[in-house]
């Protein structure tokens, strides 16, 4: 059986408490568990899934400095020490995926964990239907852009009557003296007024929120440390803040570059420069899903999908519940929380063929099914709808923008004939 991708790991020690010595190695984080490998020969000397532990702390004694210990039920306590970059960032990352674990809507129990064919398909629907309410707010935020555009076309064509008014006012009279306008300077300062109206009501449509996650947010090419914070993506806009919401940077939706997903947890957004460093942040978190699946529609282009994502696609592929499959990020480990092989007899094991012959889908779950299904049909027509609309939006920002363009030349003209 092949092992379980890690989501993030680093080279450290750890305390082997039977033998009282420090052993070197790596420590490694997956979707279910925290485990340690020695450096030599690669043996698993610990192995703990994180619903059984209790508290993570960073702790210091007068034998052992800078250490991090983990705490799991049964009062066993695991050290990890000379943990790089360091051990405040391993904290950081583990502490985060711990609680985002505990936090989990549909954390397993035991033998509960094990889902019936109904509630794989209950799962895939739910995940399907997140899919397409992001869908329907980035098709609302779109729909809003084309009238706001159609809109400020229409303001254009106001003001263009008001400029072939002017410039048939300057056309007609042959006796006007040469000097300065008296109406220039009230109009040129009206044109500025207006202009500055419009930019400062289309920043503010940019700043709605669409999904804001907790993350582990890190700057690449500075100190490198990893720290909490947030992700925000904004209409026009991708937002990364610190633990107290202060600002550290934000991507402009036409200057991000690339949006480099390494894994289903982990991102990196870059924006380059000439001249200059390019500025990239490393974010990391437990709901990435729920942001990916808006970022791939917004920057569709931009999004590159690294080789580390061929690992939890494999890991991922016989997991109904993957985050690929717009499951719980945590239940891609359900169908791994036996702790070993279980052995049956011949006539256990007949009796095993017979229920998996029998219908898995109760009349409760079936009618779930029918329900969600009646609810994604009614967004897929919203949708539909939403579409059509837009797609005359566009008919009439064609024409328009057509009809602008021709009097703005005609303009034109006239006024190179005047001066």
């Amino acid at each position: 059986m092949s092992q379980e991708a890690s989501i993030h790991s680093w080279p450290g020690s750890y305390y082997i408490n039977s033998e009282k010595r420090w052993a070197s190695g790596i420590l490694s984080l997956t979707r279910t568990t925290l485990r340690f490998n020695s450096e030599p020969n690669q043996e698993n000397l610990i192995s703990l899934r994180l619903s059984r532990i209790m508290e993570i702390k960073m702790e210091t004694s007068g034998f052992i400095f800078s250490a991090l210990t983990v705490l799991e039920q049964g009062n066993t306590k695991h050290w990890f020490g000379s943990l790089k970059p360091c051990r405040t960032a391993v904290y950081h990352v583990l502490e985060h995926f711990w609680r985002e674990r505990l936090l989990s809507p549909t954390e397993p129990r035991g033998a509960e964990a094990a889902l019936s064919k109904g509630q794989e398909l209950i799962s895939l629907i739910s995940g399907a239907q997140r899919r397409l309410e992001d869908t329907g707010k980035v098709l609302d935020h779109q729909g809003e852009q084309f009238d706001n555009m159609i809109q400020g076309l229409d303001n254009i064509e106001s003001d263009l009557s008001v400029a072939d008014k002017l410039l048939s006012e300057l056309e007609c009279p042959s006796w006007w003296p040469f000097g300065k306008l008296p109406w220039k300077s009230h109009q040129q300062a009206k044109s500025e007024a207006a202009a500055k109206a419009a930019c400062a009501k289309g920043s503010g449509k940019g700043h709605k929120v669409i999904t804001s996650i907790p993350a582990i947010v890190s700057h690449v090419g500075s100190s490198g440390t990893m720290k909490p914070g947030s992700l925000i993506v904004l209409v026009s806009s991708l937002e990364v803040r610190d633990a107290n919401g202060q600002l550290l940077h934000c991507f402009e939706k036409e200057e991000v570059d690339d949006v480099y997903v390494h894994s289903p947890y982990e991102i990196s957004v870059r924006q380059r420069f000439i001249g200059k460093p390019d500025i990239c942040f490393r974010i990391l978190s437990a709901r990435m899903t729920e942001a990916l699946s808006v970022l791939e529609m917004q920057y569709k282009k931009k999004v590159v999908i690294t080789r580390d994502y061929a690992a939890f696609q494999a890991t991922s592929a016989t997991t109904p519940g993957s985050p690929e499959g717009g499951g719980n990020i945590w239940s891609a480990g359900h169908g791994q929380d036996m702790e070993g092989t279980v052995e049956l007899s011949a006539g256990e094991l007949t009796q095993l063929q017979l229920h998996v012959l029998q219908p898995t889908v109760t009349e409760a779950e079936a009618q779930e099914l029918r329900q969600m299904l009646q609810q994604l049909k009614t967004l897929a027509l919203e949708a539909e709808t939403e579409l059509e609309r837009q797609d005359e939006a566009l008919d009439v920002l064609s024409c328009s923008a057509d009809r602008t363009t021709m009097n703005i030349n005609r303009h034109t003209r006239r006024m190179r004939k005047l001066l």
